[in-house]
C-alpha cells in the first residue's frame, strides 16, 4: 500500500452542528490513506480536536474514534434534562430546529435582557465538566502525533488568541467556545476570552507556519450562502449569525490568496503560503433548512444523523480528491470567499 497522504484540518464551530465534524473526522480516521498532522480549531471543532489528540495519546485512530462517539454520547446524554428541547409539532413534524420550542424561546428572550453574570452568577458550565471528564489535558499536551490550535477572541483587544498544544487546557476550550450572551468570559492569566468564532473560524495561517504538510482540508458547516433574503426577524437573526462566524474565515482565506500571489516576487520566508494547497468539506446540503436554533439541539438521533451526514460527504469528497492532495488545490477561492 503507498504512503498515507498526510494533511491538515481547519474545523468551525457551531455547537450541536459539531456533530458533523466528528463524522468527518470519523471517516479520515477510519481510512488508511489519509494522515493528520496538524488541526486548527474553534468551538466545537476546538473540543473534536482536543477529544481526538487525548486518545491518540493513549492509542490509535480506533481509539479516537471511539472517545469521539463516547464524547457526543455524553454531550447529548447531559441535554436530556434541558428544557431547551424540540416542541410536541417539531417532532410529529420531523423538524430539527428549535425556533417553535418554549425552552429556547425563553432563553432567547432572557439572553437579550440579562447578562449570564446575572442569570448565572456561579458561572455553572456542564459542558466544561464534560470536557474535563472526557479529557485528561495533560495527555493533550503530550501528544506528539497532532498539532494544535485554538482560537479565541480576548474580550479587551478584540485580537485573535491561538492556544498550541503545550498550553492546551480545559479553559482554553472553553473560552473558544464562550458565547458572550449565555457563558461569562474565560479568564485565563488574567484575560478575558469570548469565542474564536469572531475572529477565526477556524484560523489557517498557524497551519501554514508551522505544519509540514501543503495540504489544508477546511471543514466549514456555517452556511456561505443563502438564496433567499430573510424578511422575519429568526430568520434575519439566523443569517447575521451565520454572516458573523464565516467573516473571520472569509477575511483569513482571502489574505492567504493575496500571500499566495504576492509569494513568488517575495523571499523564501512566505514559501509555507505560496505552497500551500486548499481543500473544502462543506456541510451546506446536510445542514439546509435548519435553522442556527438546532446548533442548541444534542438530541442523539440528530447528533447521529449529523454524524452520518458527515462520513457520507467525507467518503465522497475522498473519492473525487484523494489524488489531488500534495499536487494541487481542489477549493477554488475565487467562487467560494469571491471578493
Amino acid at each position: 500500500m503507498a504512503e498515507p497522504k498526510t494533511i491538515d484540518l481547519a474545523l468551525q464551530g457551531g455547537g450541536a452542528h459539531g456533530a458533523f465534524t466528528w463524522g468527518v473526522l470519523d471517516k479520515l480516521l477510519e481510512d488508511p490513506r489519509i494522515r493528520i498532522e496538524g488541526i486548527s480549531g474553534t468551538s466545537a471543532g476546538a473540543m473534536n480536536a482536543v477529544i481526538m489528540a487525548d486518545a491518540l495519546t493513549r492509542g490509535d485512530e480506533t481509539t479516537a474514534r471511539e472517545a469521539l462517539e463516547r464524547f457526543w454520547r455524553a454531550v447529548s446524554r447531559a441535554a436530556m434534562a434541558s428544557p431547551i428541547r424540540r416542541s410536541p409539532l417539531d417532532v410529529l413534524t420531523g423538524t430539527w430546529s428549535l425556533d417553535h420550542s418554549p425552552g429556547f424561546l425563553w432563553l432567547d428572550l432572557m439572553t437579550r435582557l440579562v447578562s449570564p453574570y446575572q442569570f448565572n452568577p456561579m458561572n455553572l458550565n456542564p459542558l466544561r465538566d464534560l470536557l474535563i471528564e472526557h479529557v485528561d489535558f495533560a495527555r493533550v499536551r503530550a501528544c506528539e502525533d497532532l498539532k494544535l490550535f485554538v482560537c479565541a477572541t480576548s474580550v479587551t483587544t478584540g485580537r485573535q488568541r491561538i492556544f498550541r498544544r503545550a498550553e492546551m487546557s480545559a479553559d482554553a476550550v472553553m473560552a473558544s467556545a464562550c458565547l458572550p450572551f449565555l457563558f461569562q468570559a474565560v479568564e485565563i492569566d488574567g484575560e478575558a476570552f469570548w469565542d474564536g468564532g469572531y475572529t477565526g473560524n477556524p484560523p489557517l495561517l498557524p497551519l501554514m507556519a508551522e505544519c509540514t504538510t501543503r495540504d489544508i482540508v477546511i471543514v466549514q458547516i456555517n452556511p456561505i450562502r443563502r438564496d433567499e433574503v430573510p424578511t422575519d426577524a429568526p430568520a434575519i437573526l439566523n443569517r447575521l449569525n451565520e454572516i458573523t462566524f464565516n467573516a473571520s474565515l472569509n477575511k483569513e482565506i482571502r489574505l492567504v490568496a493575496l500571500l499566495k500571489d504576492l509569494a513568488g516576487e517575495l523571499d523564501s520566508t512566505y514559501g509555507c503560503y505560496r505552497d500551500a494547497l486548499f481543500h473544502r468539506i462543506s456541510a451546506d446540503e446536510a445542514l439546509a433548512g435548519l435553522s442556527v436554533s438546532s446548533k442548541m439541539n444534542a438530541e442523539w438521533p440528530f447528533l447521529c444523523r449529523l454524524m452520518e451526514q458527515g462520513r457520507a460527504v467525507t467518503a465522497d469528497w475522498l473519492d473525487a480528491h484523494h489524488e489531488a492532495l500534495g499536487t494541487r488545490s481542489t477549493l477554488d477561492i475565487e467562487a467560494i470567499y469571491p471578493t
